[in-house]
Formats: C-alpha cells, structure tokens, sequence
C-alpha cells in the first residue's frame, strides 16, 4: 500500500453506490467517524455549518458512521441518513457504516490511520476522529475526538 492515493479508494454510500474517492479531487477533504448515540453526536452540527460555509470554496466533508465505540451506531444506513437529516440537516456525503479499527477496517482508515498516527499509536480512539487532506489529496492532520470541527477551521482556510 506505500503507492497508494486517497483517490484509489472507493466506498458505498448511504443509498449503497459505491463513490471513487477520485470525484473529489481538487477539494480539501475531511474524513470523520460519526456515530448517532455517542456524546460527540452534536459535533454533526459544527461539521455541517463548517460545510455550508466552505463547500463553495472547495471543502469536502465525508462522513463515515461507525458502530464500533459502545456500539452508539446500532442503526441501518435509511436510519443514519435519517437521523441526519432530521438532527442535523447534514447535507455532506455519508456513507455506508464502515469498521475503523480491526481486521475488517475500511482501507480508508487503514490508509488514513498509516499516513497520520494518533495519541494511541494509528488505532482511533472513539468517534469523530478527524483526517484533513490537501487538495492534492495528502493526508495533513489529524484531530482528536474531542476537538470540536469550529477548531479544525484555521487548518481548512490555510487549505483552502
């Protein structure tokens, strides 16, 4: 994998289409681990108004539920997308719940996690874990669950 690109993946969204990666080249890109019932659940909403604000400059955020922290994504991807919506009005691309640790991680994070290690080595800790790339598609930082998405906002526009 040490040739790889982010731009070499793909994975299925909500609906089940399987997107390439590639369809966001160009942009400035964040990957997060969401989750519905987690504690970080309400950072949904500063992730969508970062969205509305930057997406005409060329931010991309994709979201990528998760059930393996207590479990707090039980749901189907028609209650994710739901649950979305309602909440949160989320209009970024979702996809299809993925594993992020473990044997049957998604090859996103494994990427992801091999590019930029964490506080716990590459392993991610709980939901929304964070990944900004440039537009060139390189992996730039990481931010920690608790990192609010309003923080990550001066790496975006430095980026942007």
């Amino acid at each position: 994998m040490p040739d790889q690109k982010f731009y070499d993946f793909e994975a299925a969204n909500l609906a089940g289409e399987v997107i390439s990666m590639e369809q966001y080249k160009g942009k400035v890109i964040m990957v997060v681990n969401t989750a519905s019932q987690c504690g970080l659940t309400p950072q949904y909403e500063g992730l969508e108004d970062l969205y509305t604000q930057y997406k005409d400059q060329g931010l991309v955020i994709l979201g990528f539920p998760c059930n393996q922290f207590g479990g707090q994504e039980p749901g189907s991807s028609a209650d994710i997308q739901e649950f979305c919506q309602l909440n949160y009005g989320v209009s970024f691309p979702m996809f299809a719940k993925v594993d992020v640790n473990g044997e049957n991680e998604h090859p996103i994070f494994t990427y992801l996690k091999s590019e930029l290690g964490g506080l716990f080595g590459s392993k991610i800790k709980w939901n929304f874990t964070k990944f900004i790339l440039d537009k060139k598609g390189r992996p730039v930082k990481r931010f920690a669950p608790t990192t609010g998405p309003k923080a990550t906002e001066s790496t975006l526009k430095k980026l942007l």
